[in-house]
């Protein structure tokens, strides 16, 4: 083989080992797997391969581990990169504002909004961003046209939950209750339209509707169904039901079974079973992605207090802040946990 062709064979074998990294990054990515989606795009980004697209999936594995000033940093990169085509832009410009939002930097997350009002065309996730750091801002009108605008752009269940979702965060529950009450005036067609109802009724506290629409879901095999159900019966008390409901998801879903783990845990926990709701948390742990983790590790603190462990409790407490530090729940519960130990 000539000097040529040796040196194409070696830029072809680096190229596959380049694309074969960022390509498992997306799959990480796309799976909840975001530390070693972060490793991968930390990878592509040092190798050159696919920089603005690397930059932006580093942004996005940051966001998702709650290192908000990396995801901005990354962002920032990305949109600096003369690679980055319009669409690109526009969607690091959304992620951006999204980390400013959850470092509560609003000013910064509302002008990214405004320059993707300005110089994009809007749809409804942007109009629903928009809204979310107007609702941060207190800009209830601002809030309420946005989200306005980001239904009347997508009418689905899901686009009304989300709307509903943020409202419950500002604790302005009626603010949002009228978009589930509009989307449940349209006709559902499947499995996930059912579920997405039922949810909206779960919200609504309308555990009869919630449990019909549920039951068609999973008639209609959504294991999401399940799990709502679940979550249904725990509400009512009915730990019993509850239960069967979070087994029945395990048993379907196998390794990406974490939530069901965590819903036997608050049953056992409701139940006064704190040893096993212990051993629920470790099996769910086990296969949990990072949003899956944040739960059952926050319950693992509850079980802890429950049992009167308060030392075992405030170390548990100051590992899981090191992980979510802008859990405003937890750190309250710190400040408590250390009263209870002393501090």
């Amino acid at each position: 083989m000539g000097t040529a062709g040796l040196c194409m064979l070696m830029l072809t074998g680096c190229g596959g080992k380049d694309r074969k990294t960022y390509d498992q990054a997306v799959a990480d990515l796309e799976q909840g797997s975001y530390d070693y989606a972060l490793e991968g795009y930390k990878s592509s980004i040092t190798s050159g391969y696919k920089s603005a697209q690397s930059y932006r999936g580093a942004g996005i594995a940051s966001l998702h581990l709650g290192n908000y000033q990396d995801a901005i940093d990354y962002l920032i990169s990305g949109l600096n990169d003369e690679k980055a085509g319009k669409t690109l832009k526009k969607d690091m410009l959304a992620y951006r504002a999204t980390a400013e939002l959850k470092s509560e930097l609003f000013d910064a997350a509302m002008a990214d909004c405004q320059t993707i009002a300005e110089d994009y065309t809007m749809d409804a996730d942007t109009y629903y961003l928009t809204g979310c750091v107007a609702l941060a801002m207190d800009s209830y009108d601002e809030a309420s046209s946005n989200f306005t605008d980001a239904y009347n752009a997508d009418t689905s269940y899901e686009m009304a939950i989300e709307i509903y979702e943020a409202y419950l965060e500002k604790d302005m529950e009626a603010d949002g209750t009228r978009y589930l009450e509009t989307a449940l005036k349209t006709e559902a067609k499947t499995a996930d339209d059912y579920c997405d109802r039922g949810k909206a009724y779960y919200y609504m506290q309308d555990y009869s509707n919630a449990k019909k629409e549920l039951t068609e879901a999973v008639n209609k095999k959504s294991t999401e169904g399940i799990l709502l159900l679940g979550m249904v019966y725990k509400a009512q008390g009915d730990t019993a039901n509850a239960r069967a409901m979070y087994q029945q998801y395990i048993e379907t879903e196998g390794s990406s079974s974490a939530k069901g783990y965590n819903g036997l845990a608050l049953c056992d926990i409701d139940e006064g079973n704190y040893d096993n709701a212990l051993t629920d948390i470790t099996n769910g742990l086990a296969d949990a992605s990072t949003e899956e983790m944040q739960d059952l590790l926050y319950n693992e603190v509850v079980v802890y207090e429950k049992k009167l462990d308060f030392a075992t409790a405030l170390s548990k407490i100051q590992e899981y802040l090191k992980m979510f530090p802008d859990d405003e729940n937890a750190s309250k519960e710190l400040i408590f946990l250390q009263s209870r130990n002393g501090g």
